[in-house]
């Protein structure tokens, strides 16, 4: 296991790219098999999906449309619990099957607020695919169909997520181990 430094942490691989990829393909190739003959229009979530959705979007293999929203509920190492949106839904939603692209779902309220705020759009439907889920931290139900990777409640950068904007370019996914 190698270990990089970010800042004022340490953090060490949990998750390979290797391991990352086939993940992905595997979420990837279910969407295609779910999604036969729908067009979805996947709805990445910024700052921290972006890797993921361009790789998943790669991988798909029926055909689909992209777009980008940007939530903010971080700060530093911990959710601030305050959800605002930045950068909104610019496309029309009515009728069309939506998949939101998230990085991580840790607590589920930045998710539950974004179905809600979607669902307003009138959309014939709405499904989510994250990378990584942390059930063990969930606070509200959500229907995840679509998830790479669970993973335990520990703090992690890489592969798009990051430390105070740092970390996101490691093809790896590193677990903080000092303080």
């Amino acid at each position: 296991m190698s270990k990089v430094k970010i800042k004022d942490k340490v953090f060490e691989t949990s998750i390979t790219e290797a391991e990352i990829k086939a993940s992905v393909k595997a979420v990837a190739d279910q969407i295609s098999r779910d999604m036969e003959g729908k067009n979805p229009l996947l709805l990445a979530v910024l700052n921290g999906s972006f890797i993921f959705a361009a790789d998943l979007m790669r991988m798909i293999s029926i055909p689909c449309e992209i777009s980008f929203v940007k939530l903010a509920s971080y700060q530093g190492t911990t959710s601030t619990g305050k959800i605002s949106e930045v950068i909104g839904i610019n496309e029309d939603l009515t009728g069309r099957t939506v998949i939101i692209v998230e990085d991580i779902v840790d607590t589920g309220l930045t998710m539950k607020r974004m179905v809600e705020s979607i669902g307003t759009r009138h959309p014939e439907s709405v499904h989510i695919c994250s990378l990584l889920v942390k059930p063990d931290k969930l606070q509200v139900d959500l229907d995840i169909e679509y998830v790479a990777m669970k993973i335990p409640n520990d703090f992690i950068v890489g592969y798009g997520l990051d430390y105070d904007q740092q970390g996101r370019n490691l093809s790896d996914i590193y677990t903080l181990v000092s303080e």
